[in-house]
């Protein structure tokens, strides 16, 4: 086969062409060569920046750890369509994937329903959730979403779901008969990033969805603490001046959110993405926890030895006040989690092995 040709087996989708992102390009014909193929289904488009740093994350990693796949990036606008394609040209040592970061479970089941897609059609090839949090409302709902997901998940036997915090991991293990992996957020692979910039004021960074616990008496009450010394910005990791994310402008608004979190003096926030783009930037932040408390375990998980974050349940303001106060002395040290993705790594390097790339 020619190592450069390029087999079209796309179909159109209303006025719309399947799109599949290679490197930073869209194509809409996947190519046909010698290379392993790793597919990443369910890139997201809308604009949350931290699901965005996660897809971001996971092509980093696999195109540094991994430079002998092609690694071929799936909207999720084109899920359904994409299955039908790849299905035709898979071969055995190809991996599939699902984006990590969001919610496994009954709170989003858009997602939840292609997730099952995937896993439940490429049964042969070994197949790997990224890194998320699960949660399956304990109701009528939650239930009937959780056995439909058994259901999908259990005709994959090469499926690894990973979790990236010890609740999760526990959950997947006692809901799933599919092998479960236990690994950080994949964006906190991502390198530090140093910012010589002035820090000129501090910044709210709060929910608003029905994820949100934080009492707004406590938020009106840190924002007066704060104007003290500083201007105080109320923003939210939810883009509203773009309405479309896709691998192209991905990079840059990602880039772009670290310059606006190394200026501020302390972050405050519930979302838990907001706390790791502070750790990459030295910023000192307070979290505090979501409705189903995955920002909690996962900060005790893997950051609570770094000492410019922290974590509170807290509504006495008193004690609230005094954690921030301590955040804003500390300095910044080194830190390194890298091999805490080394049973993510292990499971491809033994495709890899396996298939003699």
């Amino acid at each position: 086969m020619e190592k450069n040709k390029i087999v079209t087996i796309t179909k159109k989708v209303g006025d719309n062409m399947v799109e599949f992102y290679i490197k930073y390009k869209a194509v809409h014909d996947l190519p046909v060569n010698n290379l392993p193929k790793f597919y990443s289904f369910g890139v997201p488009t809308y604009t949350n920046l931290g699901d965005q740093a996660v897809s971001l994350a996971q092509k980093k990693y696999i195109e540094h750890e991994f430079p002998e796949y092609q690694f071929i990036e799936i909207l999720e606008d084109d899920n359904d369509e994409a299955i039908e394609i790849v299905k035709r040209v898979i071969k055995s040592g190809d991996i599939v994937s699902f984006v990590g970061g969001g919610n496994m479970g009954s709170l989003y089941t858009d997602h939840e329903e292609a997730r099952r897609k995937v896993f439940s059609t490429f049964v042969d090839n070994l197949t790997i959730s990224f890194p998320q949090s699960i949660h399956f409302e304990d109701n009528e709902h939650g239930k009937a979403e959780e056995k439909l997901s058994q259901e999908a998940y259990a005709k994959n036997s090469h499926l690894f779901l990973v979790a990236r915090d010890a609740q999760s991991y526990h959950r997947m293990q006692t809901t799933f008969e599919n092998k479960v992996l236990f690994t950080p957020d994949m964006v906190l692979y991502m390198k530090p990033v140093e910012h010589n910039v002035k820090k000129e004021s501090t910044l709210i960074v709060l929910r608003h969805d029905s994820e949100k616990v934080v009492k707004q008496e406590t938020v009106d009450a840190i924002k007066k603490l704060l104007s003290k010394n500083k201007s105080v910005a109320e923003t939210d990791t939810v883009l509203d001046t773009v309405e479309r994310i896709t691998p192209v402008n991905r990079e840059k608004l990602f880039k772009d959110e670290l310059e606006l979190f190394a200026k501020q003096e302390i972050i405050v926030t519930d979302r838990w993405h907001a706390m790791v783009f502070s750790v990459l930037t030295g910023t000192p932040c307070l979290l505090f926890g979501n409705s189903y408390g995955k920002g909690k375990h996962a900060y005790f998980d893997w950051l609570e030895h770094i000492n410019w974050v922290s974590y509170t349940d807290e509504d006495d303001f008193e004690r609230i006040q005094s954690q921030i106060n301590k955040l804003k002395r500390v300095e910044t040290h080194k830190y390194d989690i890298k091999d805490d993705f080394n049973q993510l790594r292990h499971i491809i390097q033994l495709n890899s092995n396996k298939y003699g790339f």
